[in-house]
């Protein structure tokens, strides 16, 4: 299949990039360790990749203008993983399959890779020998923006705030657009401007990245419920054991994929709006959806 070779292809080059980023740091060895642990993981590169297609969608030259972004990109996720795991957070064991940071380590170096992950970030981008001075600006703009207390953090908060409480279908969403989708948003956005899109399109693929962000929450919560633990690396049934709010908690199972379904369509139509829609981003939104890890 296209996607898959495409998905690996990109998710090497990824971790390639991720591991050159963390081990050329100046840092305490077991901080570098506690960091590395982390990007070392796994994971599917989902935003990278997303950032990566959209570019790609628009044009095929100068890539290397996404490279720093890209790492940027997912250097604030992996962090964000790491402190959602801390036992103040979701308290979890297990991630991707193997040990939390702060179980392989201790909660402090945990807590400071984390750190370490999130401000390494923007010293990747304000760096970068393949981006000019304009493009740094709107990169870590975007970024700080959608990681940060208007962005991410406030999705984490709500999410904490939301704990055993039941929930309307209108306050999930406003969670996952947040803790979930606003990273999504922004791989999409960055890849379209670097790439020189117009700004309509961007507007376009924007919609697009917001349907993708829900779509991405909706199939983990299905999965929670019908999913394998072998491919998910988590424990089945975890979000109902912690009371969570989730879409087939609040509408069944049956009407959450129906709900997923519509996203897709959106998403689709999204793209044609923005006249890629035959491309690579269209066979992701049919990965994500129908994705079983």
């Amino acid at each position: 299949m296209i996607l898959s070779s495409y998905i690996r292809d990109k998710q090497k080059w990824i971790n390639d990039e991720l591991t050159k980023a963390v081990q050329q740091l100046q840092i305490p060895e077991r901080l570098k360790q506690s960091m590395a642990y982390s990007i070392d993981a796994g994971g599917k590169r989902v935003r990278p990749i997303l950032m990566v297609a959209t570019f790609e969608a628009f044009q095929k030259d100068d890539t290397q203008k996404l490279i720093h972004p890209a790492v940027a990109l997912e250097m604030i996720h992996t962090y964000s993983l790491i402190h959602d795991d801390l036992p103040a957070m979701d308290d979890d064991d297990y991630r991707r399959g193997k040990l939390t940071n702060h179980k392989q380590f201790d909660e402090a170096t945990a807590v400071l890779a984390g750190d370490g992950l999130l401000t390494a970030a923007f010293q990747v981008i304000s760096s970068s020998s393949h981006l000019i001075a304009e493009e740094k600006v709107y990169v870590m703009g975007e970024l700080s923006k959608a990681a940060g207390p208007e962005g991410m953090v406030a999705g984490q908060m709500l999410d904490l705030q939301a704990e055993k409480q039941k929930l309307t279908i209108e306050e999930l969403e406003t969670i996952h657009k947040l803790k979930t989708g606003e990273l999504i948003r922004f791989a999409i956005k960055t890849g379209a401007y670097l790439a020189g899109a117009t700004p309509p399109q961007i507007e376009a693929v924007d919609r697009y990245g917001k349907c993708l962000g829900l779509l991405f929450q909706i199939q983990d919560d299905i999965l929670d419920v019908i999913g394998d633990k072998n491919l998910t690396g988590k424990p089945i049934g975890s979000d109902e054991e912690k009371e969570k709010s989730t879409y087939p908690k609040l509408l069944g199972l049956e009407e959450a994929i129906q709900k997923k379904e519509a996203y897709m369509r959106e998403a689709i139509q999204a793209l044609s709006i923005a006249n890629i829609e035959n491309t690579i981003l269209k066979d992701i939104v049919e990965y994500i959806g129908n994705r079983n890890h």
